[in-house]
């Protein structure tokens, strides 16, 4: 039986478009030779989530989004989508939604975890989280830049308004004088400094001969603190305390009226005795002055020697 041209042309077409097909959804990750299975999440606001958006298990897409619609309670968007049913995972993993490139567009991964809970089956809920995208990371940083710029910005107002109100007339003119002064007063400072070193600069010879003599006179104090150290120095002191100590000893003898010392400056008695002898001693001295005969004379005829007289005192 011999086949047309228009048959083999319809089989090759129809045969074109199958491959196309089976090609088409392999690279989205779906298969029309096999079964898939259908799960649910929800997310509060899912801007940028679009019908046919892929579904992937650590980079590699097993699945696409089937539908997006609003919860009953109109809080959430339930989002549906197909995963191959050779993908099994515990009932803890969690389907993440972010965003999958620059300019926009959002995607779900499928964050598995492979332990002993049990396995997700068609028809379950997977719990949905979020993960922040660029512009969300970026908006964080800068509000808290742009309120602190704004906070700088009204202080800066408040400054510049402040400075005004006391920098009238008046005030300029005083800031101007008093600028004018701290000029001329560093301008002293500078002439006096230059005269510092000009007079430095003279007296350099003065000045080295000076630190010359101050370091031999400090060579000189070592010396005589070396001398002093070497010399029996400690002996001395001692021999010195000792001295002290038995002095101190006889003064306290003789303020006791102890020892021969002691009665001589405490004995009353022989206080008056010794005056009363001075006082004798100076009347004998004074009639051998007033009257040498009757002390000293010479007699060739034997002349008998008169009696002594006591001399009475003038009063």
């Amino acid at each position: 039986m011999k086949v047309s041209n228009e048959i083999k042309v319809a089989l090759v077409v129809i045969l074109s478009i199958v491959m196309f097909l089976l090609g088409f959804n392999f690279l989205n990750g779906t298969s029309l030779l096999e079964s898939e299975n259908t799960f649910y999440t929800h997310y509060e606001n899912v801007e940028g989530l679009q019908v046919g958006t892929n579904v992937t298990v650590n980079g590699l897409t097993v699945g696409k989004v089937k539908s997006i619609e609003f919860s009953d309670d109109l809080t959430r968007m339930i989002v549906s989508f197909s995963l191959r049913n050779d993908i099994l995972f515990s009932s803890n993993s969690k389907a993440e939604l972010y965003e999958a490139g620059l300019i926009g567009g959002k995607s779900i991964a499928i964050q598995p975890t492979f332990d002993k809970a049990p396995k997700f089956k068609d028809g379950d809920t997977i719990e949905g989280i979020v993960k922040p995208g660029l512009t969300d990371v970026v908006n964080q940083q800068i509000a808290p830049l742009q309120q602190k710029l704004e906070s700088a910005i009204s202080n800066a107002d408040s400054l510049f308004i402040g400075v005004n109100n006391i920098l009238d007339t008046d005030g300029q003119n005083n800031l101007s004088q008093t600028i004018e002064d701290l000029s001329t007063t560093i301008k002293s400072i500078k002439s006096a400094a230059n005269t510092l070193d000009l007079l430095l600069a003279n007296q350099s010879k003065n000045l080295e001969s000076t630190f010359e003599n101050i370091a031999v006179v400090s060579e000189n104090m070592n010396q005589l603190t070396d001398s002093l150290l070497q010399s029996n120095l400690k002996q001395t002191l001692l021999s010195f305390e000792s001295t002290v100590s038995s002095l101190s000893i006889l003064l306290a003898e003789i303020e006791k009226g102890e020892g021969n010392l002691g009665k001589l400056f405490k004995e009353e008695g022989l206080y008056e005795n010794i005056e009363n002898s001075t006082n004798e001693i100076n009347a004998l001295i004074k009639d051998l002055k007033e009257h040498p005969k009757r002390y000293v004379h010479f007699s060739l005829f034997g002349k008998k020697e008169k009696p002594y007289q006591e001399i009475k005192k003038e009063k």
